[in-house]
């Protein structure tokens, strides 16, 4: 009796990760929400949220679906990174992207904009997290990080690596600083640290991995909106528990989608992305479809609050 349940159990196991290996990673969708976060007659700005795209050279299907959200038409996209895992993945990243880089946008980096990933134990991301190794002292893994930087910005997009920056977006001006990653402990948050821009209708800080360091510090400097990515939404998440790690110190409730991040008497507003892929080492999700996120941005007071329940596409 004894063997066929565990017989039974792992054949459920085996058939949660082919399913999560041959469907789900690459069941694409669109979430949408609408966030609050302007002033008072402000119009609506519409802000697509890319991350995670993780992309190799033969992933024909991702480059394909990823093209086609040039069809939301959205005023502005937001990159919050890890967009290659392979050194001859960069022409496909900008061919992926397509029309969207005739948009205005901003980025910055992910770890694995840096490194190539590496084989790794699942385990260890119970463990928590730990500082992985930095590209100097691995040339051998590093990414072709800078020419992908130098076509973005060739593109129009502003990286907001440690930089403050301001854009005109549908007639709207919004604010931006931005960090280097804080997986790889690159942040350096002093070098954009101050009070939002008064003159700016929203302020919006953007970094990849949402770190309770960055967020604290986004949100003391009374930062609007909050985006960020790197989790993947837990990749792994189980019925009525959820996901089951962050990969960095957020909370679980938060791994994904839109919640708030309070310090003091300041409560930003925050989006973090399950982002559209995973390492090629761990090609699998279940219950955390890959996702592009369309944030938008109205005035404050209307009935859709933080948590607006997101439409499927």
């Amino acid at each position: 009796m004894i063997g066929r349940v565990l017989a039974a159990t792992a054949a459920v196991g085996a058939g949660c990760v082919a399913y999560g290996a041959l469907i789900e990673r690459s069941a694409f969708v669109t979430r949408r929400f609408t966030l609050p976060v302007l002033p008072a007659g402000a119009d609506p700005v519409r802000v697509l949220h890319l991350s995670d795209l993780h992309l190799m050279p033969r992933d024909r299907k991702k480059i394909a679906w990823v093209q086609a959200l040039a069809e939301l038409k959205p005023d502005l996209v937001v990159n919050t990174g890890d967009n290659h895992s392979h050194r001859d993945a960069w022409p496909h990243v900008l061919e992926a992207y397509g029309r969207l880089l005739d948009l205005p946008g901003v980025f910055v980096w992910g770890s694995n904009d840096y490194l190539s990933p590496v084989l790794k134990n699942p385990l260890g991301y119970f463990a928590g997290p730990s500082r992985p190794p930095q590209p100097e002292d691995h040339p051998e893994r590093e990414l072709p990080w800078r020419t992908l930087g130098a076509e973005f910005t060739r593109a129009g997009w502003t990286d907001l690596t440690h930089r403050r920056e301001a854009l005109d977006v549908a007639g709207v001006k919004l604010a931006f600083r931005g960090t280097d990653d804080g997986h790889l402990q690159r942040d350096r948050y002093e070098l954009i640290a101050g009070p939002p821009d008064p003159d700016a209708a929203i302020n919006i800080a953007v970094t990849h991995a949402p770190y309770l360091r960055l967020l604290d510090s986004f949100a003391a400097d009374r930062m609007d909106l909050i985006l960020a990515g790197h989790t993947h939404g837990g990749q792994v998440n189980l019925p009525g528990i959820g996901a089951l790690v962050t990969n960095c110190d957020i909370d679980r409730k938060r791994v994904k989608g839109v919640s708030t991040h309070t310090m003091g008497d300041h409560t930003s507003a925050m989006h973090v992305s399950a982002g559209l892929g995973t390492s090629p080492f761990a090609p699998y999700r279940f219950a955390c479809r890959p996702e592009a996120s369309l944030l938008t941005l109205t005035a404050r007071g209307g009935r859709n609050g933080f948590g607006a329940r997101p439409t499927w596409r």
